[in-house]
């Protein structure tokens, strides 16, 4: 059955996750290095992972699925779960896709070489109203065609 994994550590839509997973019934599991407030539900997991560096990621690696729904801003993540044949968005709405992931990884590892060099001081823009919007509902479009892929 289809399966909702989320990068909890810092993510800022876990409440419209929680939405659209109870909209189609989906088991939704958040895996975190500390514990967080969720909503006591059959269908809500919490996984607790050890503080060791990537100990989330490597969780959330090991347990996906085929056609299984990954909501992470951590781009080698990203790209571990698309190797096993999941779908993956980040926070912001921007769905990753086994054609551009590379490009992704470049472009994280040009950044973080320049940021290493000084050249590059600013992080990302903050998070807005519109990012949740858009998370939201591309969400809802990705559940709903992994949903017709099983």
């Amino acid at each position: 059955m289809l399966e909702i994994y989320v990068d909890a550590d810092g993510c800022p839509v876990k409440d419209e996750v929680l939405r659209v997973a109870t909209r189609y019934g989906l088991t939704t599991t958040f895996v975190a290095n500390t514990g967080l407030w969720l909503p006591q539900r059959d269908s809500v997991r919490l996984v607790v992972v050890d503080d060791a560096a990537d100990a989330a990621d490597d969780w959330i690696a090991d347990h996906v699925a085929e056609e299984d729904v990954v909501v992470t801003a951590d781009i080698p993540l990203a790209a571990r779960c698309l190797e096993q044949g999941a779908r993956v968005l980040d926070p912001r709405g921007r769905e990753l896709t086994n054609d551009g992931i590379g490009a992704v990884l470049a472009s994280r590892d040009l950044m973080a070489s320049l940021r290493g060099a000084g050249m590059v001081t600013g992080g990302p823009r903050p998070f807005e109203k519109k990012d949740r919007s858009e998370f939201l509902q591309r969400l809802d479009g990705m559940v709903q065609r992994a949903r017709r892929g099983r």
